[in-house]
């Protein structure tokens, strides 16, 4: 793979439940280094497609590709061992260890497939002292030694952050990772986001609130009904007339893209 080679290729990929096509048709590139933002209204497919990447979905024709290597028919956790990480948007902590504990154990999977060989590897790994830089990175050192379960959910939003992280991934999956955030949390959020990828970690970002979306990701890919209907830079992506009627009917979504007032809330 050259330096100018894409590190994740998406080639055709149409995936159809029964007789319904979730995706159709969708094609794009992702740069190394590059904060891609994926978004369109709610049912656009983006969801489908991130499970078609990650391995959880099976395309029903095209392939998913890598670093140039065809990874379409590799299971979840090969992809996983070729540097994929997903980020999701529903937090499952193991509620019984700390935050640090949550993130060792991923940066411990790294060694075994057995959660419980990570744990005992843990004192004889450093594992703990890769878990502190990645929570200092994510913001939330100050939480490790604290239990998840009382946590609110920004916390678990950086840590779920972390744990992917620390599977030292080549591409880095976020689905929705300001979902459920105010508006204060979302921009802190966002722009620790941008400082990940700063540091040269390559993101694909799904994400409903437009708002941030605009102001961290360098490119977009819109999905609406399945298809990509537009790519490219954030601005001009959002000003054509096919994506401004996508989200027409969405007032709530279509006010994200306006700036956010203080006390304001995105779903």
């Amino acid at each position: 793979m050259t330096a100018s080679s894409p590190l994740l290729r998406v080639a055709n990929v149409t995936v159809r439940f029964g007789g319904l096509s979730a995706v159709a048709d969708v094609s794009f590139d992702v740069r190394p280094g590059e904060l891609l933002g994926l978004i369109g209204p709610n049912g656009a497919g983006k969801t489908t497609l991130m499970r078609s990447i990650t391995g959880v979905v099976r395309p029903t024709e095209g392939s998913v590709s890598l670093q140039g290597e065809d990874i379409t028919a590799l299971p979840i956790h090969k992809r996983i061992q070729k540097g994929l990480a997903l980020s999701q948007q529903l937090v499952k902590p193991f509620r019984q260890i700390s935050v640090l504990d949550n993130v060792a154990l991923a940066a411990g999977a790294q060694h075994t497939h057995s959660p419980l060989r990570a744990l005992t590897r843990l004192a004889r790994q450093n594992e703990n002292a890769a878990a502190r830089e990645l929570l200092e990175r994510v913001g939330i050192a100050g939480y490790a030694d604290q239990m998840p379960g009382i946590q609110p959910l920004g916390v678990l939003k950086r840590m779920e952050m972390a744990r992917a992280l620390a599977l030292n991934p080549k591409l880095l999956l976020l689905d929705e990772p300001l979902a459920g955030l105010n508006s204060k949390e979302a921009n802190a959020l966002a722009s620790t986001i941008a400082q990940i990828n700063q540091q040269g970690m390559t993101i694909v970002l799904i994400e409903h609130n437009l708002s941030e979306v605009m102001r961290i990701c360098q490119r977009l890919v819109v999905l609406d009904n399945g298809r990509k209907i537009a790519s490219g830079a954030p601005r001009e992506v959002m000003e054509q007339p096919e994506v401004r009627a996508a989200y027409l009917g969405d007032a709530a979504t279509a006010a994200e893209a306006e700036p956010a007032t203080e006390g304001e809330h995105h779903a």
